[in-house]
């Protein structure tokens, strides 16, 4: 299957997926058309498929929503647009693969609801974040009331979306919006590695990181406690797990190192 579209470019790298935004001219503004692929790629990514890479074309990640298929919708077609991407951002959280997001240039609005929906991203020094809806007379509709504020707090997207308040690489890497910051030009190289590594992972575990662990983050600590006792009991009776401790206590694995 061709997963591969005028707005979008997919692509298996071995057993990575790399997912390019490709409407540079633009500085990859999301449309509905991109935002749809976006969710086909990950209901129908390869079966071999470990870990997954979502990159933008050019000088920027992603700039936002394409504010030119905004200006004919009423209140009702608002809001089945607005369901639409929580579909599509659904399917990439919690998706079959860990996703990587390579942040450079604008991670605006829309850009970043969908930066906050991959599980790492890693920024280098060109990218800015900024939330312009506020100044715009509209809101977010993409998820980002409820990811965003659980990587930065609420106090800090209140205050960017209503002063317009941009943060810079260095200081977006310190609150919480990326979890590694690299020089300019390194993004996908280093969001590439880190895919490469986390797909040599046990899937169990993967999937319980992407699935069971947010999920336990929101539980009251009783359920949580419950869920994780599951989970664990789930993922280490998987024969893979049983060969990797084994291999660990025979002296055959890896021992952490200082980093």
């Amino acid at each position: 299957m061709n997963l591969s579209t005028p707005d979008i470019h997919f692509e298996m790298r071995d057993n990575i997926a790399v997912i390019r935004l490709t409407r540079p001219s633009k500085r990859n503004a999301l449309s509905d058309g991109l935002v749809a692929s976006i969710r086909n790629i990950f209901e129908n990514l390869p079966e071999h498929a470990g870990a997954a890479v979502i990159d933008g074309d050019g000088e920027h990640f992603c700039a936002g929503l394409d504010l030119s298929e905004l200006k004919e919708r009423d209140a009702g077609q608002g809001m089945h647009h607005s369901r639409s991407w929580h579909v599509a951002l659904e399917r990439l959280q919690y998706g079959p693969v860990p996703v990587v997001a390579a942040l450079h240039g604008a991670v605006v609005g829309g850009g970043l609801e969908l930066a906050s929906a991959c599980h790492i991203r890693v920024a280098d020094e060109s990218t800015f974040y900024a939330l312009p809806e506020g100044s715009r007379g509209i809101f977010v509709g993409g998820g980002g009331s409820v990811r965003i504020p659980r990587l930065i707090g609420v106090a800090r997207m209140t205050d960017m979306m209503l002063t317009g308040r941009v943060y810079n690489a260095v200081d977006g890497e310190r609150i919480g919006l990326a979890q590694y910051l690299v020089p300019t030009g390194s993004a996908f190289d280093k969001a590439f590695e880190l895919a490469q590594r986390i797909a040599t992972n046990a899937p169990l575990t993967n999937y319980a990181l992407m699935h069971a662990l947010p999920r336990i983050a929101e539980q009251p600590a009783d359920q949580g406690f419950l869920t994780e006792a599951l989970m664990c009991s789930i993922a280490q009776a998987a024969p893979e797990a049983k060969q990797r401790v084994r291999a660990f206590l025979e002296g055959r694995a890896d021992k952490v190192q200082k980093g």
